[in-house]
């Protein structure tokens, strides 16, 4: 796809950060998330005039200025490992076009080529937009934010207020809490050498799947589950624990493996952390399968149920109490360390965005809702996103390995009986 770029701009906030807020503490939560951008693109079928999508860009050029005076530390740079200089440097916009139609990109998607939607530059911004123009007049935005200061639920939050400012009309607007993730997770001055809350996997070259799990292939997967389990199984678990069970069964090594799904603890502290808290708020559990036997589907699944109880019951409450929360964390980290350096266990990490995920085909900036979104991972092999279908009760995964093992993974036969592969979206 030959992008042509009409402009690149840095949007600054519409009124200036006060000197008494322009030092923005991270929390400890966010001094251990590495510092790369996520990205999610969205993608808006209907037709676009060169004017009309002149218009659309100043709107969301002065919206995104607007919103930024209480997002403000998304307009500013990072100052030291545990602080953030809020001096409304700005976030960077780039205007592009392309003669390339959107059917040639998401018929089917086509990953390689989303790719190149991803706003580049050489800036230290810590939000970037790109808006791009299509040849039949489609339109996406695609936003890249980074992990350092924020999550998915901060995105969700962050798109909320944005699209709330470009509609305009009486409606309520969200305001971020910005104090809640450094008052619960103070930062510390000096990390111990080589913590980190994320988990390198080596991988030369890998590549991204798309995985369509219908409602009733979901009914099917819960069914097949249903009479060796004593709870009923959520989409979640069901969908996840077939991919992991069929990325490990078409690999060349099989077991042992550990599996980190992140958890959502604004919904799980007490009392619960408002969902508009900016930061880093949540936190990985470990599922680990130490032999073959142990990868059934069934075995899996009942895995998964059990160390999320085992990890809330053994450190929810601590994390509950102010004075054993950060050493949580950190005992954590060393635990996990030492687990996978023992066991040299295989890593797999899994993000959720569904039930959250269902609003982002709400998203829109005054000119309808989008058709599809997706986040295109080119950092690190053996992950799975999942989100909702737009109907809201099949799940779309998003699959990465290294191009070796997804080269037999898709073609597992027990996999595609109950998902579609990347099909069409127009």
């Amino acid at each position: 796809m030959n992008l042509e770029c009409i402009s690149r701009k840095c949007i600054k906030p519409s009124s200036p950060t006060p000197p008494n807020l322009q030092i923005f503490n991270m929390s400890l939560l966010d001094q251990l998330s590495p510092n790369i951008h996520g990205n999610i693109t969205f993608f808006y079928p209907h037709k676009t005039s060169a004017r009309e999508f002149s218009a659309k860009s100043q709107l969301l050029q002065d919206s995104l200025s607007q919103i930024l005076t209480l997002f403000y530390p998304l307009a500013a740079r990072l100052r030291d490992a545990a602080t953030i200089h809020c001096n409304d440097q700005g976030a960077f916009f780039i205007q592009s076009r392309t003669q390339t139609p959107l059917s040639q990109i998401l018929s089917p998607p086509n990953f390689d080529i989303i790719q190149n939607l991803l706003p580049t530059t050489h800036s230290d911004s810590l939000l970037l937009v790109r808006f791009t123009l299509f040849g039949c007049g489609a339109t996406a935005i695609t936003i890249s934010l980074t992990h350092k200061i924020a999550d998915f639920a901060a995105l969700i939050t962050l798109l909320k207020a944005w699209t709330a400012a470009c509609i305009g009309g009486d409606t309520q607007p969200v305001v971020p809490e910005l104090a809640i993730g450094s008052a619960l997770f103070p930062p510390r001055e000096i990390l111990p050498a080589g913590m980190s809350a994320s988990v390198k996997i080596a991988a030369e070259k890998f590549t991204t799947r798309r995985l369509i799990f219908e409602s009733w292939k979901v009914e099917e997967l819960k069914k097949r589950v249903k009479s060796e389990l004593q709870f009923e199984a959520s989409r979640v678990e069901v969908v996840l624990g077939l991919i992991w069970r069929c990325a490990l069964l078409t690999s060349k090594r099989k077991t042992p493996s550990t599996l980190f799904q992140a958890v959502n603890l604004r919904r799980r502290m007490e009392p619960p952390i408002p969902e508009t808290a900016l930061g880093n708020l949540v936190w990985a559990f470990a599922v680990t399968v130490e032999e073959e036997c142990e990868v059934e589907l069934q075995v899996v699944v009942k895995k998964m149920r059990d160390c999320l109880k085992e990890f809330m019951e053994r450190k929810g409450e601590r994390l509950n109490n102010s004075e054993g929360r950060c050493e949580v964390v950190m005992e954590d980290l060393k635990e996990r360390g030492e687990m996978l350096k023992k066991s040299g266990s295989v890593v797999y990490k899994c993000s959720s965005w569904c039930k959250v995920g269902s609003s982002l085909y709400e998203v829109d900036f005054g000119w309808g809702k989008p058709l599809w979104m997706c986040s295109v991972n080119n950092i690190v092999s053996n992950t799975v996103a999942l989100m909702d279908t737009r109907d809201g009760h099949g799940v779309e995964a998003f699959v990465t390995l290294d191009h070796q093992h997804m080269d037999s993974f898709q073609q597992s036969q027990e996999l595609l009986h109950y998902a579609l592969l990347n099909p069409p979206l127009l």
